[in-house]
C-alpha cells in the first residue's frame, strides 16, 4: 500500500524535513530573511573575477526592494547613517583581522571630517579637551556635593557652563564641527546638567525638606534634561529662539541658587525646580541669551542696579521673568 504524500520518510542524512510543500517553504522563507535584513554575512560571489562580497545589513539600507522584489510591491528603504552624504559600499575580506580600512568596514565614520591635517587635529583635540573638562567637572560635582561641600560643587557646575559654552563656539570658529562632537557634547551635558546639576541641588537641601520630595524633585530634572537633549538632537536648530529652556541655562540656575543662598523655603525652591523642569520640556519659544546681549545697554541698567541693592531678589526676579518669558512669546506668536 503506498505511503500518503504527508507521511513520506524523512531522509535520513539531512535535519530537513523531505515531503511535498517543502522546497516551496525553504524558498518563501529564504526571500524572507532577505527582505527582514537579517542575512548577516552571508557570502557572495562575483561572476567576474570570482571575488567574495560580504552583505551586511548596511548595504541592503539604499537598495530598493521593489526592484528586488518586484511581486512584494515594497518601497525602498533610506539610510539611516547620521553622516551627511554617507553611501554604504560592499566590504571584502573577512569579518575578522586586518586592519578596518583593509576591510573596508561601511559602518566606520571619520571622526573628524575633511582634511586631517596637523592644525585640524590640533584645533579638533581643543575642542574635545573642552568637552572632556565639562564632563570631568561634572563628575567632580558628584563626588564633592556627597561630602558636603555643596558651594564648591555648585562652582563646579559654573565651570562645566563655561566649557560647555567654549567647546561649541570653538568648534564653529576653528571648523571643526564634527557630528561626533555634536553627540560627545550631548553625553557630557547629560553627566553635567542632567545628573550632577540634581545631585548638587538634593544636597543643598539636606535638612530643609523631605528626602523623598528633594528626590522626586531632582529625578524630575534628569529625566526632563534626557528628554530635551534627545529632542534637541533630531529637531531642526533656530537661531532666534531656544525650543524650551535650555539645560546649559537650567543647571546654571540651580549652581547660582546654591551659591547665592536664597532666603526662601524649601518647598518654594521645589516648586521653582519643578517649573524648571517642565519648561525643559515645554515647547515654549525662549530667547536665545546671544540676543539678549545685543540688547541697548541702558537695559542693563535696571539689572545692574539691582544687583548692587539686593542681589538675590534680583536673581529670582530674573529667574521667574525668563521662565515667564516663553508662555508670553509663544501666545504672542499665535495672534500674529
Amino acid at each position: 500500500m503506498p505511503r500518503p504524500p504527508w507521511r513520506r520518510r524523512r531522509v535520513t542524512d539531512s535535519p530537513r524535513p523531505a515531503g511535498r510543500w517543502t522546497g516551496k517553504l525553504r524558498s518563501s522563507g529564504r526571500m524572507a530573511r532577505e527582505v527582514l535584513l537579517v542575512r548577516v554575512g552571508k557570502r557572495r560571489h562575483h561572476e567576474a573575477g570570482g571575488a567574495t562580497t560580504i552583505v551586511r545589513p548596511a548595504d541592503y539600507l539604499g537598495e530598493s526592494l521593489s526592484e528586488a522584489y518586484p511581486m512584494l510591491g515594497l518601497e525602498s528603504i533610506a539610510p539611516t547613517s547620521p553622516a551627511a552624504g554617507y553611501q554604504p559600499r560592499p566590504a571584502t575580506g573577512d569579518w575578522g583581522g586586518g586592519a578596518p580600512a583593509a576591510r573596508g568596514n561601511p559602518l566606520t565614520v571619520p571622526l573628524l571630517p575633511g582634511d586631517h591635517t596637523a592644525a585640524r587635529r590640533l584645533a579638533f583635540l581643543l575642542v574635545c579637551s573642552c568637552t572632556v573638562g565639562s564632563l570631568l567637572l561634572g563628575v567632580g560635582a558628584i563626588l564633592l556635593a556627597m561630602q558636603g561641600d555643596v558651594r564648591t560643587a555648585a562652582a563646579c557646575l559654573i565651570g562645566c557652563v563655561i566649557f560647555d559654552g567654549l567647546d561649541g563656539a570653538l568648534a564653529r570658529r576653528l571648523g571643526v564641527a564634527s557630528p561626533f562632537g555634536a553627540q560627545m557634547d550631548s553625553l557630557a551635558d547629560m553627566c553635567a546638567f542632567g545628573i550632577a546639576a540634581p545631585v548638587v541641588f538634593y544636597a543643598s537641601l539636606a535638612g530643609s525638606v523631605s528626602q523623598a520630595a528633594a528626590g522626586m524633585a531632582c529625578a524630575l530634572v534628569a529625566a526632563c534634561s534626557a528628554i530635551r537633549l534627545a529632542r534637541f538632537n533630531v529637531s531642526p536648530k533656530d537661531g532666534r529662539y531656544f525650543c524650551g529652556v535650555p539645560t546649559t541655562l537650567a543647571a546654571a540656575v540651580l549652581a547660582l541658587a546654591v551659591l547665592a543662598d536664597l532666603p526662601v523655603s524649601g518647598r518654594v525652591q521645589l516648586a521653582v525646580v519643578a517649573l524648571l523642569a517642565f519648561a525643559m520640556v515645554s515647547t515654549f519659544p525662549y530667547v536665545k541669551l546671544a540676543r539678549l546681549v545685543k540688547l541697548p545697554p541702558w537695559l542693563w541698567l535696571v539689572p545692574l542696579a539691582g544687583a548692587l541693592i539686593n542681589a538675590q531678589l534680583t536673581f529670582a526676579a530674573a529667574v521667574v521673568g525668563y521662565l515667564v518669558s516663553g508662555p508670553l512669546l509663544w501666545l504672542h506668536q499665535r495672534r500674529d
